[in-house]
């Protein structure tokens, strides 16, 4: 364990749920409640990890939490890395927003919101930012139902995806 690791496990105690480190990469999974106070505090010397790099999400459908919220931290005077993890619930896909803590996590969650539909509260202005305003639903979802067009091109019609992939529903776990 890292000591960024040890101090965040003390500080949170249980709701720094899982704490591992792997080939350098640090990480710490926090519970949604507390993770504004967890960046707060590695931002903060002496952690110092100040820049967001990135603020992603995954789907784990049908699984529950269905959703992580993944931060990818920096801290440039330690030259070291830190990622935050926190679960969100499916049926209540809501987070605090991190904007006032890291002004970058805007358009971040701006492109979570977007892609997965998980609401940060407390955003300056989440609204869709990749797919057009009248874009129905949020297609990085497991769930989200694919389409697909057939291109003509001339002479010839290749086949959609579903012709060609047999199509294999998600595993439980």
């Amino acid at each position: 364990m890292t000591p960024v690791q040890e101090f965040l496990a003390e500080r949170f105690g249980e709701a720094a749920m899982v704490v591992h480190a792997f080939r350098g990469d640090a990480t710490v999974t926090v519970a949604r409640e507390r993770i504004l106070d967890a960046l707060r505090a590695v931002k903060a010397r002496p952690w110092a990890f100040e820049m967001l790099l990135d603020l992603t999400a995954w789907d784990r459908h049908p699984v529950e939490p269905r959703f992580e919220i993944v931060y990818h931290l920096l801290s440039l005077e330690r030259t070291q890395r830190l990622r935050i993890k926190t679960p969100v619930a499916g049926d209540d896909p809501v987070l605090p927003s991190a904007v006032e803590v890291f002004a970058g996590a805007e358009w971040f969650e701006r492109e979570v919101w977007d892609l997965f539909g998980i609401r940060f509260e407390g955003h300056p202005d989440l609204r869709r930012i990749l797919m057009p305003d009248d874009w129905e639903g949020h297609p990085l979802r497991r769930d989200y139902p694919l389409t697909e067009e057939p291109v003509e091109f001339r002479g010839h019609v290749p086949k959609v995806p579903s012709e060609i992939v047999p199509h294999v529903p998600p595993r439980r776990r």
